[in-house]
């Protein structure tokens, strides 16, 4: 990808963590936008028109946020959220629409297309970074419960694992496990959960076990 310029070099890779597509037809309206991120501290991926920014976010590496235009030759800025938002590729993104139209029913068209911000032209600079920075905070977020989401599954399956028919042994206890091997009941858990053991001895098992070893040491040390 080229972060500037009219072209798109799709060969090159683009830091996806703070990089931003900005998607305008109008040189002028899009070198304006890119400066203001830049000063931001973004890295900016440009594309001239709709289907340029569409081809750019099929990229693997593209940005996660994206400032798109409403007006746009081949797909506008419209189309281009909604078919983002229908593309269902598991992918995290955070649309920023941009336009001139400032009626309600042109914003209410706009968000419910997918875009999941709204500005209207002209813009302050700073309003601009500021939106981009909660984008970029909303698309973190996103992610941690995503990765939280990720931990509660692994951990959910290790609890229907534990919940499963095991064949254990009648006289030594031990458990058979997944390859066929035996293994002690605290080494079969610790190895499918975070439990960890201590060992002790229960008072049924004080009474039958080691009270009568502690009488025969007794007797063996008094003979």
């Amino acid at each position: 990808m080229s972060t500037s310029g009219e072209g798109v070099d799709c060969g090159a890779q683009v830091p996806t963590l703070r990089s931003v597509l900005v998607a305008e037809d109008d040189t002028i309206s899009r070198r304006t936008v890119v400066a203001s991120l830049a000063r931001g501290g973004n890295q900016v991926v440009e594309a001239k028109d709709g289907l340029q920014a569409w081809e750019v976010l099929q990229d693997p590496n593209a940005p996660r946020l994206a400032i798109l235009d409403w007006m746009m030759p081949g797909l506008d800025g419209v189309q281009l959220c909604r078919d983002l938002k229908g593309a269902n590729d598991g992918r995290t993104r955070y649309l920023i629409l941009v336009t001139s139209k400032a009626e309600c029913q042109d914003v209410v068209k706009g968000l419910e297309a997918g875009a999941d911000d709204y500005m209207i032209k002209p813009f302050d600079a700073e309003e601009l970074r500021a939106r981009v920075r909660v984008g970029f905070r909303v698309l973190d977020l996103q992610e941690k419960l995503t990765h939280r989401v990720d931990e509660l599954e692994q951990a959910l399956g290790q609890i229907k694992q534990l919940q499963g028919l095991l064949p254990i042994c009648s006289y030594c206890k031990k458990i058979r496990n997944d390859g066929n091997y035996w293994q002690q009941v605290e080494e079969y858990i610790g190895n499918h959960s975070e439990v960890k053991f201590s060992h002790g001895i229960c008072p049924a098992c004080y009474e039958k076990e080691m009270i009568p070893q502690l009488a025969a040491l007794r007797n063996e040390n008094s003979s």
